[in-house]
């Protein structure tokens, strides 16, 4: 069988860098890979298909070329992956294009927002063949042998006879060690290691790349719909597997990797098993990973930064003990402030906080509280966001209940909470009070912490021209004060 899998994106979320080309050849980009359709790719190939993958992000491969190349090769299946409620309008734009120029390939949606939204999906995208729910790798094996009469395929959702079909719910795979590693070199592209979530701040020209060690998360935050998508479970690689995909990267040249784990701080024996076999193996790829703060593997920080943890990212969200009680985040301030002391005193080389503002019920108080916290912790780059919610999470849920969303028709956007939720702050006054707050914090480490400014400063401006660093400083001034972002319109407006 041919497979042809592309990975869909909100172009706000990568851009190439000044220097478009790497040694190779590949372009460039600034973000994160996408693993996910490198691991289907991978799966694939091991049973003797063939697989021919595409990512948006490569401008070499706009969706006409894409276009062009199904209607030249032929794939028995196409796949597009997408994350969230974000990228799923430019989804259904290529998948309509694709049919339109090609009426009988067969076209299937993957990933996260596919997952908690199957049936839905399908109703508002008939052009779709199949939407896969869950874990992709047995999956796609299990499509692609039946894709005449998939009746049998578990987690399938589809149609037959002209109505939606939700196949049986397929058993959540614990046995992660089963798979080969990631295709990353089939893909032409050469990713640059950027701050997380893809903000366009480069850390190093480092060939980069991301891993995963686990999936899922047991804890249930207000916002998230990771646990949704997992089923509460957390699984998890072996270690030794874990330090030969490391081995392995650093025989083809990566020099920094990401760990997408949501969240890597579980499990101190592992983690401690995994540092060792860094260190044994002589493995030098510097690599970060994002956990709690409350996470019982504090005292294995040093561990941490002796095998080459160069990055440590932090989900704090906020400096009120109430707005995080409100948002189901189970952790303390006081664990807050003793997580990031001992990461920097570890050697954790830049460690970076998550906050969010607009929460429901947060005071202007609150908000003070949040970055005056920021301010004090020897946090080294941080990001303030603006709470949204997303169907699946349990805000969606409880904002349902409370008749501020329409769950039959808003399933596939998402809000800003302060624009639909009374009990927010209003958009101007989140605006007003981020503005003040986050020039509170320069002014704060330039005065209190001018070294680490200095090098924080320095490392970006090794990378990036001096323009766009600058740029990216003052870019947190010049938010809008209300309506909805340009992500929020195109998600309303694609249906």
């Amino acid at each position: 069988m041919r497979v042809f899998l592309i990975y869909i994106r909100d172009p706000q979320f990568y851009v190439i860098p000044e220097e478009p080309r790497a040694e190779n050849g590949n372009i460039r980009v600034i973000g994160f890979p996408p693993l996910g359709i490198m691991m289907l790719s991978a799966v694939l190939k091991r049973h003797g298909h063939e697989c021919v993958m595409f990512d948006q992000a490569n401008p070499e491969t706009p969706n006409e070329v894409i276009i062009e190349e199904i209607r030249r090769q032929r794939p028995d299946l196409v796949g597009l992956s997408f994350l969230s409620t974000t990228s799923y309008p430019y989804a259904k734009i290529l998948a309509r294009q694709i049919r339109a120029a090609d009426a009988k390939v067969l076209l299937a949606f993957g990933g996260v927002f596919a997952t908690l939204n199957a049936e839905q999906v399908k109703l508002q995208c008939p052009e779709v063949d199949f939407i896969c729910r869950g874990d992709g790798e047995q999956f796609i094996l299990d499509l692609v042998e039946r894709l005449d009469n998939p009746v049998d395929v578990a987690g399938l959702t589809w149609a037959k006879d002209g109505k939606v079909v939700n196949n049986p719910v397929r058993a959540v795979e614990r046995n992660l060690d089963q798979w080969p590693f990631p295709d990353r070199e089939s893909l032409p592209l050469d990713f640059v290691e950027s701050m997380p979530l893809d903000v366009p701040m480069v850390l190093s020209m480092d060939r980069f790349t991301t891993m995963q060690t686990s999936r899922g998360c047991p804890w249930k935050c207000a916002f998230c719909d990771v646990p949704v998508f997992n089923e509460g479970k957390w699984r998890a690689r072996n270690p030794g597997q874990v330090v030969d995909e490391l081995k392995h990267l650093q025989e083809l040249g990566y020099g920094a990797v990401y760990f997408v784990d949501d969240n890597f701080l579980l499990q101190p024996k592992r983690i401690e098993t995994i540092c060792n076999g860094i260190n044994d193996a002589g493995v030098t790829i510097r690599w970060g990973c994002e956990g709690r703060v409350d996470s019982v593997v504090r005292d294995l920080f040093p561990a941490l930064a002796k095998a080459n943890c160069r990055a440590l990212v932090f989900g704090i969200e906020s400096g009120s003990q109430k707005v995080l009680d409100r948002l189901g985040k189970e952790h303390t301030l006081a664990e807050v402030e003793t997580a990031v002391k001992d990461a920097k005193r570890a050697g954790i080389e830049h460690v970076h906080g998550f906050f969010v503002v607009g929460s429901p019920d947060e005071t202007v108080e609150d908000m003070k509280a949040t970055f005056k916290l920021a301010s004090r912790l020897r946090l080294d780059t941080f990001s303030f966001n603006r709470l949204c919610v997303y169907r699946g999470s349990p805000l969606w849920k409880e904002y349902v209940k409370r008749g501020l969303i329409n769950d039959e028709t808003d399933w596939y956007k998402y809000f800003k909470c302060s624009e639909i939720d009374p009990s927010c702050l209003s958009g101007e006054v989140i605006n007003r009070t981020r503005i003040a707050g986050i020039l509170r914090i320069f002014l704060y480490k330039l005065t209190h912490h001018p070294i680490q400014s200095f090098r924080i400063l320095h490392r970006f401006t090794r990378c990036m021209p001096v323009r766009d660093v600058l740029y990216l400083l003052v870019k947190p001034f010049l938010g809008s004060k209300r309506g909805a972002t340009r992500a929020e319109q195109v998600s309303r407006a694609v249906k």
